[in-house]
C-alpha cells in the first residue's frame, strides 16, 4: 500500500513537471498604430519621413473626410506618439471632444535649421550654426506636404499645427507669414527670443481687420524662466507678449487663448499643454 502511494505521488509529480515544461500557445504580431511615408522634398533637397496616424474606422473608400493635425517634432522618439494618443483618447465616444482626425508627424532632419529664420546675433548663430532655413521649411509644408497628404487621404479643410519650443517659433512664423495654411495653431513655449524677438515686431495679416479666415490660437507656457538667447528674454514674458499682440489684433475671425502651467517646465510642458489646448479649442458637447 505504501509503495503504491509513493508510485502514485511520483506519477503526479512527473505529470506536473511535464505540464510545466509544455510551452504555452502564443502568437506574436506587430503593434501597428499608423503608417510611415517617406517623400522627397524639392524645397529642402532631401528625403523627409512622415509618421501618420489614421483614426479608428478610417476607410479610404468611403465618403467620410477628416481634419488633419500636423505635429512638428513629429519623430517616433519626439512628440508624435503622445500627441496621437491624446487625439485618440479624445475620440472615445464617452469623451467625444476632438473629432476623429488624421495625425501627421513631421520627423526631424535638422530642427534648428528648419525652425529658425536668419538671425543677426552671434549668440543665436552659436546656438544654431545651420539656422535660418525656416522659409524653405514653410515652403515645403505649403507646396509639398499639405498637397501630398490631401492627395492620398480623405481630408477636409480643417488643419491644425502643433509645435513646442523652436517648433513653436516656426508655428508662430507660419501664423504671421502664411496664416491660411492652418486654421488652428497650438503654440507651446515658443522660442520667441530668437533674433531678439523679431517675430513679436511683425505686422502680420492675421492681425488685420480684413483677415477673414476663422482661426483659433492656443498659446501655452510653463514656469520656464530665462531663454538660451539674449538675456533680456524670459519665456513666460515672451509668450504673454505674443498673446497680447494677437489679442489686440483687429480681425473678428481670430480667437486666442492663453494658458499658464506653473507646475511645468520647458521639458515637461508639451503633453499637458496640448491636452489643455484641445479642451480650449473644442467646446464640450456634453455640458450643454
Amino acid at each position: 500500500m505504501k509503495s503504491n502511494l509513493i508510485l502514485l505521488m511520483g506519477l503526479c509529480l512527473c505529470f506536473q513537471l511535464a505540464a510545466q515544461k509544455k510551452p504555452m500557445n502564443s502568437q506574436v504580431k506587430p503593434l501597428t498604430i499608423g503608417e510611415i511615408h517617406e517623400i522627397y522634398s524639392n524645397e529642402l533637397a532631401e528625403n523627409r519621413k512622415l509618421n501618420i496616424y489614421l483614426p479608428d474606422g478610417y476607410n479610404p473608400n468611403d465618403t467620410t473626410r477628416y481634419p488633419v493635425i500636423y505635429v512638428l517634432d513629429g519623430s517616433i522618439d519626439e512628440d508624435f506618439l503622445h500627441i496621437a494618443g491624446i487625439v485618440q483618447y479624445n475620440n472615445f465616444p464617452w469623451i467625444d471632444r476632438v473629432p476623429p482626425s488624421i495625425v501627421v508627424g513631421i520627423a526631424n532632419v535638422n530642427r534648428r535649421r528648419d525652425f529658425t529664420s536668419p538671425s543677426n546675433f552671434e549668440i543665436d548663430k552659436k546656438h544654431a550654426p545651420a539656422g535660418g532655413g525656416s522659409a524653405k521649411f514653410i515652403s515645403f509644408i505649403e507646396k509639398e506636404l499639405e498637397p501630398y497628404i490631401e492627395s492620398r487621404f480623405r481630408t477636409k479643410a480643417d488643419r491644425t499645427i502643433v509645435g513646442q519650443s523652436l517648433a513653436g517659433l516656426v508655428a508662430t512664423e507660419i501664423l504671421f507669414t502664411k496664416p491660411t495654411l492652418f486654421n488652428r495653431y497650438i503654440i507651446v513655449s515658443p522660442s520667441l527670443w530668437w533674433n531678439d524677438g523679431s517675430l513679436l515686431k511683425v505686422q502680420a495679416d492675421v492681425l488685420k481687420a480684413d483677415f477673414t479666415q476663422p482661426t483659433d490660437i492656443y498659446i501655452g507656457v510653463g514656469k520656464e524662466g530665462l531663454t538660451p538667447g539674449l538675456d533680456n528674454h524670459v519665456m513666460e514674458v515672451d509668450a504673454n507678449l505674443l498673446y497680447d499682440k494677437i489679442l489686440q489684433g483687429k480681425s473678428k475671425n481670430v480667437k486666442v487663448y492663453f494658458d499658464y502651467l506653473p507646475a511645468e517646465n520647458h521639458a515637461t510642458v508639451t503633453h499637458p499643454a496640448v491636452f489643455n489646448a484641445f479642451r480650449m479649442l473644442y467646446p464640450d458637447k456634453h455640458s450643454k
